[in-house]
């Protein structure tokens, strides 16, 4: 859920960017592309932050089951918070 949060948010930030609905980003590969594009404001701290969300959570965590520890799954989730509230501040 957390890592749905984050690409919800990304979304979110890039319609208030002016990018249409239908353009948003339907893969991995191109939410890195837009982070690069349309965030580049923080040379490139939200694209490093974007993988390690992305392998911890998504792979890692749901593909893999790899997450057993409550205090990493607190750690996680208070990385993807803290990743949304740095895109709503980008803006």
């Amino acid at each position: 859920m957390a890592y749905l949060a984050v690409l919800e948010a990304i979304n979110k930030n890039l319609i208030k960017k002016g990018i249409l609905e239908k353009e948003l980003s339907k893969s991995a590969d191109e939410y890195r592309k837009v982070l690069r594009k349309c965030f580049a404001v923080h040379n490139g701290k939200l694209l490093k932050e974007f993988e390690i969300l992305y392998n911890s959570l998504h792979i890692y965590g749901y593909y893999r089951g790899g997450i057993y520890n409550v205090h990493a799954v607190k750690d996680y989730l208070a990385a993807a918070r803290d990743f949304i509230n740095k895109l709503s501040v980008v803006l």
